[in-house]
């Protein structure tokens, strides 16, 4: 799937316009530095204090130090399959999937294409599931405040999922990520401010608590394989929380090609990387010492923190904002590549193809296309049914970190690097660049293995 559309060629004045003819590119280290960082922070780091508290103070720590090393390493192979086949002169590939069918063929693109996909409606599952859990923290806010924190304060979740699921069925009528570039400031801002209030709790708990909760070999488990699997849901959690090899492409893609495109992306990656990662410590270690072995699996919805309760519910809402809009960053492509297709396989058909102009009194004018609605929003449907299904958060965001972190942000830029740069096999850099693979092919195994079985233990249980 490339969903990078063509951009208009600007030729009214030299210079203003790049050598492949798109309008010039301005982006600089910062501008990428903060696209990263944007991408990045979401409702991942939520579960960051549960995973350090599986792993325990050594463990912990040292997973969150390897993975952002993992990350920086695969952005670094990457960046530099922008262009092809010269890292600094080449052709240039606008996004992920552009890169894939470039270096690695067809056949590949389209296993690329299937896990991308997967990932993207996974997540959006995951974004359901996580809106249901903060709405209902929100409720159960005020009723502790009023009631006492021993209050039967029980709510559902599918009320709340399907709630979520209207409100995105009128949010996919926007057309494009093109259009919603509102929609994607508001929810990086709503991002960093839940993360904030978490971080902010967690220190004003140890800071009551008077001391560091907690143990070396994280919380105890009633035996040795139980231990085990969820030491590797805990990995999934962490890979789920890293990676932006998908978008890394299309931010590249923003920027300026003097210095060199991947000189200026590597550089930006090591920055936001550093700053994710001291980030990522603060909040999994400061929500480890908060609680110890009560840490929470989601850290505003599990209920550590009580008061005040206003601010738990100002966190929470916060993180409903931000997946509004995350919901559609992850859908959007899926939309994008259904109407493209459906617009090839039937050109003349006019439920494909034909748009109706709808006036509603109080709002602009809209224009309809069936199959867009249609389609949307029985992806939304499907979306709110499977995590109706499966409402375990941890569990799920480790077998979507899992699927997402080997394949797409290890196996693929691996390989493409080894194509670009014609390293031949059994060569010393061939033979790091295999055992780094398969070292993370391992932990996604573990990840997804303990995931699985953590959802089947829900499930049965």
């Amino acid at each position: 799937m490339d969903v990078k559309t063509s951009l208009p060629i600007v030729t009214s004045a030299a210079g203003a316009y790049d050598d492949d003819g798109h309008a010039k590119r301005t982006g600089n280290l910062w501008s990428a530095v903060a696209h990263i960082i944007t991408a990045v922070i979401g409702s991942g780091v939520l579960s960051l204090a549960w995973s350090t508290s599986q792993l325990g103070w050594i463990g912990g720590p040292v997973a969150l130090l390897c993975f952002a090393i993992i990350t920086y390493v695969s952005s670094s192979l990457l960046s530099d399959c922008y262009r092809t086949p010269d890292p600094v002169t080449g052709k240039r590939n606008y996004s992920y999937m552009a890169a894939v069918r470039v270096n690695l063929g067809k056949r590949k693109t389209w296993l690329a294409g299937f896990l991308q996909f997967l990932t993207l409606y996974g997540t959006s599952c995951a974004y359901v599931l996580t809106t249901a859990n903060s709405l209902r923290a929100i409720l159960k806010a005020n009723c502790y405040h009023k009631e006492g924190h021993q209050a039967p304060c029980g709510y559902g979740d599918n009320l709340y999922m399907v709630m979520f699921g209207v409100v995105q069925i009128g949010m996919s009528f926007i057309p494009d990520l093109h259009n919603m570039v509102w929609v994607s400031v508001v929810a990086a801002i709503m991002s960093f401010t839940y993360s904030f209030i978490g971080l902010g709790l967690g220190i004003a708990t140890v800071i009551e608590n008077g001391r560091i909760m907690g143990s070396i070999t994280g919380i105890p488990a009633a035996n040795i394989a139980n231990k085990l699997w969820l030491v590797f849901q805990a990995l999934g959690d962490i890979a789920f929380a890293y990676p932006y090899a998908l978008l890394l492409l299309e931010i590249q893609d923003t920027l300026e090609s003097t210095p060199p495109e991947n000189k200026t992306m590597k550089k930006a990656s090591m920055v936001a990387i550093f700053m994710t990662t001291f980030f990522y410590l603060c909040c999994g270690c400061f929500g480890y010492a908060a609680f110890g072995n009560d840490t929470p699996g989601n850290l505003l919805t599990g209920f550590g923190f009580y008061e005040p309760y206003w601010l738990v519910a100002f966190a929470n809402a916060c993180i409903i904002i931000h997946l509004v809009g995350g919901y559609q960053m992850y859908s959007q492509p899926i939309y994008t590549a259904a109407d493209r297709w459906c617009s090839r396989k039937f050109p003349n058909s006019v439920f494909a193809n034909k748009f109706y102009r709808v006036q509603a009194p109080l709002f602009p004018g809209y224009e309809l296309n069936l199959f867009r609605f249609c389609f949307r929003t029985a992806y939304v449907i499907s979306t709110t049914g499977i995590a109706m299904l499966f409402p375990y958060f941890n569990q799920v965001l480790g077998v979507l970190g899992a699927i997402n972190f080997w394949p797409l942000a290890i196996y693929f830029p691996v390989e493409m690097y080894l194509q670009q740069k014609n390293i031949g096999a059994w060569t010393r850099k061939w033979i790091l660049l295999r055992t780094f693979s398969f070292a993370c092919f391992l932990v996604t195994v573990m990840g997804l293995v303990g995931s699985i079985q953590g959802i089947i233990s829900k499930k049965l249980g």
